[in-house]
């Protein structure tokens, strides 16, 4: 039973703070594309954060 909390608290945060984002956009692409190169965390991070800074209404930051 505890186990089962804490999977499902672990789950929860994953999502509340998008860390899971890596995970659906690597599915998403075997699923879509599986010829596709799969990138590296790293790299999906990066691409992420280039789009965020191209488009400002994608990003929630201040200032």
């Amino acid at each position: 039973m505890l186990r089962r909390v804490i999977s499902g608290v672990r789950w929860y945060v994953r999502e509340l703070t998008d860390e899971s984002a890596y995970d659906r956009y690597v599915a998403h692409l075997r699923k879509n594309r599986p010829e596709a190169e799969i990138p590296s965390r790293r790299d999906f991070e990066r691409m992420r954060t280039d789009q965020q800074e191209r488009d400002p209404r994608q990003s929630f930051r201040c200032c």
